[in-house]
């Protein structure tokens, strides 16, 4: 399975990214071995995610989530209701 995800870094900021292992790749931003926009935002915090059976589509996914606005991320993420990865 593949994975876009939303992450609230320290700042309150939010990034944006997707992986094939969602559990690993937190853990990695979190350990500084992420992105390079995360490690300086540290400790990040997963607040959204949606699983795709391709990297393509999770890729898609992530480039159209960048392409919103604060407001709309927001409101994204606040819909989001938690399953197991």
């Amino acid at each position: 399975m593949n994975y876009t995800y939303i992450l609230r870094c320290g700042d309150g900021s939010l990034y944006t990214g997707w992986t094939n292992n969602l559990e690993k790749r937190l853990e990695d931003h979190n350990l500084g071995r992420g992105a390079k926009y995360t490690r300086a935002h540290l400790p990040v915090v997963l607040v959204y995610y949606e699983s795709f059976p391709t990297k393509e589509e999770a890729m898609k996914r992530e480039a159209a989530i960048k392409r919103l606005s604060r407001p709309q991320k927001e409101r994204l993420i606040s819909s989001f209701t938690e399953a197991d990865p």
